[in-house]
């Protein structure tokens, strides 16, 4: 059996185990999340709400103006939207004032904003057109950039940061034809040559965002055990323009028109050992590290996609007259609208709490970051998915043919297709699901792992029974009573305190389903993905509710103007969240996962084939789903890119 023939059949075993060899396994740092999920509402740990330096501001601030004056005077969504590209004199406006090199510190030429600076940047740009956004953010959270400057060498930093920061576009390549969130099953290989002095790498790389057009590459490739040295996932900086690199096809979507995407083959590239990013085998490490941070820029463009929506909702509802009054007078479109004001105030509140955590630096924010992409890609869905049906037909209808008809052009149906792709960017909505309900039950798995894993012998069970007692006799009664039951507690936050007190009583609440689940099931509750989904949601609400609290009481004295009305937006929120946390809570014991199961065993089992009759399928008879090469010459599509920086 080849080596791409055991890498298709890695068993279910193998594959976790390899998930698990690239988690951060200590947790040196706080976390307000994961305390969260233990049951210990620690809001010292976010409140104060942590705020930037006076430098940080000022130069944030700087730059955000420069980039809205361009954003205003030079660049056109309706452009790319049409033409589904983003000109390259657009590109060339953003090098010019520093877009490119925002994260890059300035001494390696970039703009050096901080995190919070670098989502309100996000916002602007996704304005524009949400394209500019996975362009950038592509770039510059997940590209050569952010690794390089967490992992690389002080000559790799010197040699591309500056690059970067002047407009050398990068792309970020792990994703195969048939291997996404599972890595242990990663085709392409990277196999040293030359004695060690280079690799050769041979592979397919799916959906390369920027990969049409990137001049720079980091690249996730598998080294083979050689030498007596054990190999694994590695991360290299590739040069786009290496001979053997061909991109084979510009791929088309939903939505994002202007993203260049693509599918990227290595057949033979060479590549310099110096240009390896960390050590053999650090690769899917290294991966999983710049996207703790890097995944911040996903909420950051959705909570500018719901700001949006908001804008053209109230705009509309206050304008469109049913019935002797405007719609938004009328409740059922009032609901509406509450939703998607509450829910804007709510994502930015998480997105400006996480991305000070990160500037912060004295937080583990792995989960604090990864709800924000979680939560917040659900929520902006949701209200894109509103604002199409207050606009009714004319949500509905694109923008060219509202124009072309004496109407103002508003995307509505386009913000709805470019959004639907942050439940699925940078990881799934159910593998985040997975993700952070690894590290919710993590201390969980510390305490009592051996003792549900069916590999552990008798005798290293009664070792791990007695430790986990040891845990559990001090962890359990700890949920017993709390802050949450003293009606004067968190009185400082006004109205809100009351919301504070139902996050405290609910995090116990989860801790202990949390706690029963692990009693319940044992070593059989990593497959109960519907309990172990509703226990991430609700503590993702409970995140939620809590940054938009902290967040009402920093306005308060940062902002006097907007206090009260901050204040109104995070009652309403909280009222709204609660609502969804007790529906959660209901449904992790009384729910219908396991007739969904049994039903979706019968479909696959072809069961049910008699409910498919008479459906046509315009895909029929194109061949097999993933098609083999018919020996035509692939296309090597022109890079439209800036000229070398080099």
């Amino acid at each position: 059996m080849t080596t791409t023939q055991r890498q298709s059949h890695v068993s279910e075993t193998e594959a976790r185990k390899v998930a698990e060899a690239a988690r951060e396994t200590e947790w040196q740092k706080p976390s307000f999340a994961k305390e969260l999920y233990l049951g210990r509402f620690r809001l010292d740990l976010i409140h104060p709400h942590p705020e930037p330096s006076d430098e940080e501001t000022a130069r944030d601030d700087a730059f955000l103006e420069r980039l809205r004056a361009v954003c205003i005077s030079e660049l056109d969504g309706a452009v790319i939207e049409r033409e589904a590209r983003i000109p390259d004199e657009y590109i060339k406006a953003m090098a010019r004032i520093g877009v490119f090199g925002m994260k890059i510190p300035e001494a390696y030429g970039g703009a050096g904003l901080s995190q919070s600076g670098y989502n309100r940047a996000l916002m602007l740009l996704g304005y524009v057109h949400p394209s500019i956004g996975a362009l950038v953010s592509a770039h510059q959270s997940i590209g050569v950039p952010e690794p390089v400057k967490l992992f690389g060498s002080q000559q790799q930093k010197q040699e591309y940061l500056p690059r970067c920061a002047k407009g050398a576009i990068s792309a970020f390549l792990l994703t195969e034809p048939d291997v996404g969130s599972d890595p242990a099953r990663l085709h392409t290989t990277a196999t040293p040559v030359d004695g060690g002095e280079a690799y050769e790498l041979d592979g397919v790389k799916l959906w390369t965002t920027n990969g049409v057009v990137a001049e720079l590459l980091i690249v996730m490739a598998r080294v083979p055990d050689h030498d007596g040295i054990r190999g694994g996932v590695t991360a290299f900086v590739v040069e786009a323009d290496s001979p053997g690199i061909t991109v084979e096809h510009r791929n088309a979507f939903m939505g994002l028109r202007g993203i260049e995407n693509g599918v990227t083959r290595f057949d033979r590239v060479r590549v310099p050992a110096a240009n390896r990013v960390g050590r053999v085998g650090q690769g899917l490490k290294i991966a999983l590290t710049t996207l703790n941070a890097g995944r911040l820029s996903i909420p950051a463009l959705c909570t500018g996609g719901t700001k949006w929506c908001l804008k053209i909702a109230r705009e509309w509802s206050a304008h469109r007259v049913q019935w002797g009054k405007p719609i938004g007078r009328h409740a059922a479109v009032a609901y509406k609208l509450s939703f998607i004001a509450a829910t804007a105030f709510a994502e930015e509140a998480v997105i400006e709490l996480a991305g000070q955590l990160a500037d912060q630096g004295d937080r583990d924010i792995r989960i604090e970051a990864a709800l924000a992409k979680l939560w917040c890609s659900e929520m902006a869905w949701l209200a894109a998915d509103e604002l199409v049906q207050i606009r009714g037909g004319r949500g509905y209808e694109t923008a060219e043919s509202l124009r072309a008809r004496g109407e103002r052009a508003v995307p509505a149906e386009q913000i709805l297709r470019d959004l639907r792709i942050n439940r699925i960017f940078e990881g799934s909505t159910e593998i985040m699901h997975l993700l952070i309900a690894r590290e919710a039950v993590d201390a969980h798995l510390q305490a009592a792992g051996d003792v549900i894993d069916p590999d552990v012998a008798l005798p290293g069970k009664a070792k791990a029974a007695a430790r986990a007692t040891g845990f559990y006799a001090k962890w359990l009664p700890q949920l017993v009573a709390g802050a949450g039951q003293r009606p004067g507690a968190y009185g400082e936050f006004g109205e809100l305190a009351s919301h504070l007190r139902y996050v405290e009583r609910a995090s116990r609440k989860l801790a202990r389903q949390t706690f029963y689940g692990m009693a319940r099931w044992q070593g059989k509750l990593e497959k109960k993905q519907g309990f172990l989904g509703r226990v991430v949601d609700i503590g993702a609400e409970l995140f939620a509710i809590t940054a938009a609290c902290v967040r009402a009481q920093r306005l308060r004295s940062s902002s006097p103007d907007e206090a009260q009305s901050a204040a109104e937006l995070a009652d309403v929120f909280a009222q709204q969240a609660r609502l969804r946390v007790e529906n959660h809570f209901d449904a992790l014991w009384h729910n219908s996962d396991s007739a969904d199961e049994s039903l979706a065993r019968a479909v696959l089992d072809g069961s049910y084939g008699w409910l498919e009759a008479d459906v046509i399928d315009a895909s029929e008879g194109t061949g097999p789903w993933i098609a083999e090469p018919d020996g035509a010459p692939k296309e090597n599509l022109a890079r439209r890119m800036l000229p070398s920086t080099r």
